[in-house]
């Protein structure tokens, strides 16, 4: 609750846009202690937090964990009884993976801080001044201190270039992350990569001894490319190059770490996430990026939880101007109404559609549990409120099922208005609400053909061709002049604008990476997206995963651009709330439970 009072009046005097945002499958995460083995489980600290990443300090005093329970993720450190949390960074950069040198004087953490990308970065703890190790547009992760402290192990994809995971029908969404793993001096000398560069390795740790750095390396390129993923845990000898293997590669494996100079424990996922160690012995399951105790007795890790559920919160963004929405209500499904006073949604994991007040009251508009019709996950109501349309995903009659179709916001007059032999999706209204702009079939329909966007004509069902490239995610424009859609044309998904005729294509993004999504503000002057632009934040250990993408906004032209989200989380703006509603609309949401 106070998080959203302050949100409401963080630009007091001043205009702020408010964007409703979905961070798509965001997981709960919390941290627990046990013994190697597993017994003696307990939560770490006093509740459990939305914390991930920790690591023990080289004298065990310490355990260095990353928490956005503040808002923006920060890299704090307690002691392993919970005493004496400390918060080590505070800045509305995604701060994370941080590792304590062996004298415990410095951090080395990772950081989107000046410039938007994941570089290293050092804090002396006691004069407080944070330094750039690795100044690199690229991305760089993981650090880990040699005992020594003479040197910083940290993986990068700072060489290698990207790829897209290979589907059926081609090029995925997903880029395909490959990193290598680099050694360098903390005054940022001496940088050397240890890895080949056909290849992809994660993940480095130092053996006690200092000679070794240990990693879980891609053994199938090829297969990755496919999303299928096989690993190995392997060693080198940073002063000979030697190499030794502790997985025979045919699964998943990841997370290694010495416990010992003879053991190493790492995660194995066969099928889900379980620690195992080389002597053999087993270690508790569902335990994620594991760190040991200096002298292997405490164990601690990070656990996936069930995501708290919250009707509506409202958050900062990195531009003052902007406040993003989200929450329960906001799970896919989202539309509002020209007055911004009620939106129509989906409640997750159900068959029906609301139509809702701020306050979660309104009226059950679509009940697909009696007739056997599930909507898909993509809607819109028209600009009057007065119309719905969204996609069947399940219907028992066959010829129904990846269709559009349309309805009265009071669930009166449901008719079927697409008759196609793919997947139709996502729809979007023009501003009087007679015609619709949809994407034609999806990707896994697709099988190497290039489909493109339709307009049909809800008077009379006249489908008339827009595009016919691999494009996605049409907008029509509040003033009705443009549509904003996903594009391929360049190898790179890029928004672009065209007119409801066919004429008037215009790219309006052209960065190196993935640009999708695009949303427009009440006005028709701006359009919010999500984009790949600044990089991951971690490393090639879960490859091909979409948890790269930030939300950005630019104006209609695609002139100034600006950063709304900086996180390690997939997500997309879902919708734009008119402007006329005030404050104290949004903030009733506080004050009444959801029907």
């Amino acid at each position: 609750m106070a998080l959203l009072v302050a949100a409401s009046t963080c630009a007091a005097g001043a205009p702020v846009e408010r964007i409703v945002w979905w961070p798509i499958g965001k997981p709960g995460f919390g941290l627990y202690l046990s013994a190697p083995d597993g017994t003696h489980l307990r939560s770490f600290m006093s509740n459990l937090q939305p914390d991930y990443n920790p690591s023990f300090s080289y004298d065990g005093r310490w355990i260095v964990f990353t928490s956005e329970r503040l808002g923006s993720a920060d890299v704090f450190r307690v002691h392993p009884d919970g005493s004496g949390l400390e918060r080590l960074t505070d800045n509305p950069a995604f701060d994370d993976q941080g590792a304590l040198s062996p004298d415990g004087r410095t951090l080395a953490f990772v950081s989107t801080r000046e410039g938007g990308t994941a570089n290293i970065w050092l804090l002396d703890i006691a004069s407080r001044r944070f330094r750039n190790l690795t100044r690199n547009r690229a991305g760089n992760f993981r650090p880990s201190w040699s005992p020594g402290g003479k040197w910083i192990a940290f993986s990068s994809d700072r060489d290698m270039p990207r790829l897209r995971i290979i589907r059926d029908w081609g090029p995925a969404w997903e880029l395909l992350e490959r990193t290598a793993i680099y050694i360098v001096h903390s005054d940022g000398s001496g940088l050397r990569r240890l890895t080949p560069l056909n290849g992809s390795a994660a993940r480095p740790r130092w053996s006690p001894d200092g000679r070794r750095v240990i990693f879980a390396q891609v053994t199938d390129l090829e297969a990755m490319r496919h999303a299928h993923i096989r690993t190995q845990i392997v060693s080198v000898d940073v002063y000979t190059g030697t190499r030794r293997t502790y997985s025979d590669g045919t699964e998943y494996a990841r997370s290694p770490a010495y416990i010992t100079q003879k053991e190493v424990g790492y995660e194995l996922n066969n099928p889900g996430p379980t620690l195992v160690y080389t002597s053999g012995r087993k270690g508790p399951n569902n335990a994620l990026n594991p760190s040991w105790s200096p002298d292997g007795s405490l164990l601690v890790f990070d656990r996936q939880l069930p995501a708290q559920t919250t009707w509506v919160a409202v958050r900062r963004s990195q531009d003052p101007l902007y406040e993003l929405i989200g929450g329960s209500a906001f799970n896919d499904f989202i539309s509002f109404t020209r007055s911004g006073k009620r939106f129509i949604y989906r409640p997750p994991n159900s068959q029906i559609l609301k139509l809702v007040r701020w306050d979660g009251s309104g009226t059950v508009i679509f009940d697909g549990s009696r007739s056997g019709v599930s909507p898909w996950a993509s809607g819109a109501l028209s600009a009057d409120g007065r119309r719905v349309a969204f996609g069947i995903v399940k219907s028992p009659r066959p010829s129904e099922v990846g269709q559009l179709a349309v309805m009265d916001s009071d669930g009166a007059h449901f008719r079927v208005i697409t008759h196609d032999d793919g997947h139709d999706a996502f729809p979007s209204f023009s501003p009087d609400g007679r015609r619709l702009v949809y994407r034609l079939g999806n990707s896994s329909e697709r099988q190497h053909t290039q489909r493109g966007l339709r307009i049909v004509s809800l008077a009379d069902g006249k489908i008339t061709k827009l595009t016919s490239g691999w494009d996605d995610f049409p907008a029509w424009s509040p003033r009705g002049d443009r549509i904003a859609f996903t594009g391929f044309e360049t190898g790179d998904f890029e928004i672009y604008t065209i007119r409801s005729d066919g004429t008037g294509l215009s790219q309006l993004t052209h960065t190196h990476g993935n640009d999708a999504h695009p949303l427009w503000s009440p006005d028709g002057k701006w359009i919010a997206f999500v984009s790949s632009r600044m990089g991951w934040k971690d490393d090639a250990e879960f490859p091909g995963s979409q948890d790269y993408g930030e939300i950005f906004v630019m104006r209609a032209d695609g002139t100034d651009v600006r950063q709304l989200t900086d996180n390690r989380w997939e997500e997309a703006p879902v919708g734009w709330v008119p402007s006329v509603l005030d404050a104290a609309s949004i903030n009733a949401a506080l004050h009444a439970q959801p029907n």
